[in-house]
């Protein structure tokens, strides 16, 4: 709007600066934060003492009538620091008061965890000074907290010395087996994203002018096959989903194999790969799992990795959930070949317990992380600075602008060291296993599979549903846990099992005891018989 424009409608400039000011004002930010610390603690001991319901439960149309009633209630800026901290408090009740609990100890549903209130603190640090990350300038302290997490990480995977040693200097290799330039890595928003990077990745290698000339011009050119991608059948849904974003197509997805445990099948996975080959299909990676989301399996990477190493293919790693086992004596072995793949998916907002999202993506030869994407942003990258390339994330990840999101683990690594890793993955993988002996010991429950970490996929079946359809038992299950979640008297998820409807529970409050298992199975007989009188 032109400045005569502005006046004709009476703007009042001095008047607009006030009420910026007032919104920016600090007694009004020191009020409203010290507020808020005092009632997220009073929140996180009421969910440890179980003294609310998990899920708060509301129809979603009514909820969201009661979020836009909210938008209506504001204050005017003018209004005194005390009541616009007041006003502050109310909404932060009201959502505390409508979601879920996840440091409820009986919340045992989707693979989020229970994170350490202290990390959640860092995210808030970084919130509020919020140094985007895109080129190191404007994100200095953040981006050399990520790079130092990300030596750390890599040290364990097996793909370079601890945090703090200089491998500055790498390069790309030609081919996808080569020499190794040094590991590197980087943070994305979630693993759907780091897997996506990983997969155009290994596209652009596989398909080496995919990037200029597209897909079809460089499956024309190798002979007219699609090219494939190869995933192991019960991967998350996000590596499909990778298949079409990168043009590839969904069709050109192919199910490697899984044994009697729903882990990828070596001998399978050779036969697939000799097939493509033989046919001529262009094979753009394999895809193996670390855990599987369904129930948790680990394939055997040493085996897979071997079969992708004598027939020349990308080998990815989805360790979104189990990456964590690497800081455990006790189940490290899970994970034994992981170090031969390309690159590796692992998720601190899982296992490692900080709060959403911060998604770490890993690569044996650092090089590789630059063959993602080929881009000129003279007003971010400057060529004057060229040792600073390595710490310009823009130039790794499909965002551009991207939140200093490892500052958390950052933080709790610093406070506490990697000992409290290896104690959060034992003590919740454990877990698992206790709620698998009750299952066991319990003569109206049913244990599908023994668990490899800390993910249970089971069903209740009472005496009276014995020698029923696979579908009734199956509508049981989904009946039973809508009850349960609804009640809030825990929470768990819908899971499958031989295509038949299961329930599945992922230990992911550390806090949760053997009796909370207990209770857990108490619920959801009370709501299977209430299911039956209704």
């Amino acid at each position: 709007m032109s400045n005569h424009g502005m006046a004709a409608v009476g703007w009042d400039r001095a008047g607009a600066v006030a009420r910026i000011r007032r919104a920016y004002d600090l007694e009004l930010f020191q009020q409203s934060g010290q507020g808020l610390i005092e009632q997220l603690t009073g929140h996180l001991r009421r969910c440890g003492e179980s003294a609310g319901r998990v899920l708060n439960w509301s129809d979603p149309r009514l909820l969201t009538a009661e979020a836009a009633h909210e938008l209506a209630g504001a204050l005017p800026v003018e209004a005194s620091a005390g009541a616009l901290a007041g006003r502050f408090g109310e909404l932060v009740e009201l959502a505390l008061a409508r979601g879920i609990n996840l440091h409820d100890p009986r919340y045992v549903g989707h693979q989020v965890p229970a994170a350490l209130p202290l990390a959640g603190l860092w995210d808030g640090l970084g919130a509020v000074i919020n140094n985007p990350m895109a080129i190191y300038e404007m994100g200095p302290f953040v981006t050399a907290a990520e790079h130092a997490v990300v030596g750390e990480l890599l040290h364990r995977v097996g793909w370079g010395p601890a945090a703090g040693a200089d491998s500055a200097t790498a390069g790309t290799t030609g081919g996808v087996v080569g020499p190794v330039a040094g590991g590197g890595g980087i943070v994305t928003h979630g693993a759907s994203l780091a897997n996506l990077t990983a997969m155009l990745v290994a596209r652009n290698v596989a398909l080496g002018g995919s990037w200029e000339r597209g897909v079809l011009a460089e499956c024309l050119a190798a002979g007219g096959k699609p090219a494939r991608l190869v995933v192991q059948a019960d991967a998350h849904y996000c590596l499909a989903r990778s298949a079409g974003i990168l043009g590839l197509g969904t069709e050109q997805v192919v199910p490697a194999a899984v044994d009697e445990r729903r882990r990828m099948c070596p001998q399978r996975l050779d036969e697939t790969l000799r097939k493509l080959r033989r046919e001529g299909f262009p094979i753009v990676a394999v895809a193996a799992s670390a855990c599987a989301t369904p129930i948790g399996a680990f394939d055997p990477l040493e085996a897979v990795a071997e079969v992708c190493e004598r027939h020349d293919v990308w080998l990815h790693v989805d360790a979104a959930h189990g990456g964590a086992v690497l800081f455990s004596r006790r189940h490290r072995g899970l994970l034994a070949g992981c170090e031969r793949s390309h690159s590796l998916t692992w998720d601190a907002h899982k296992m490692l317990f900080v709060p959403a999202l911060c998604a770490f993506l890993l690569y044996r030869d650092r090089g590789n992380g630059y063959r993602a994407f080929q881009q000129a942003a003279p007003y971010l990258f400057d060529p004057s600075g060229p040792d600073l390339r390595d710490y310009d994330g823009g130039l790794r990840t499909v965002e551009c602008t991207k939140r200093g999101a490892a500052l958390g683990l950052w933080g709790v690594w610093s406070l506490f060291g990697p000992g409290l890793f290896e104690d959060l993955v034992d003590v919740t993988f454990a877990l698992g296993r206790s709620l698998y002996e009750k299952l066991q010991a319990a003569d109206d429950f049913e244990a599908l599979h023994e668990p490899e970490c800390n993910i249970v996929v089971f069903r209740h079946i009472p005496a009276r549903l014995r020698g029923a359809t696979p579908a009734e038992v199956g509508a049981f299950q989904l009946r039973v846990r809508r009850r349960a979640i609804e009640s809030g008297e825990t929470y768990l998820v819908p899971g499958s099992f031989g295509g038949v409807p299961a329930l599945r529970c992922t230990l992911m409050n550390p806090l949760t005891t053997p009796g909370d298992l207990d209770q857990l199975l108490e619920t959801l007989r009370r709501h299977g018989q209430a299911d039956v009188a209704a």
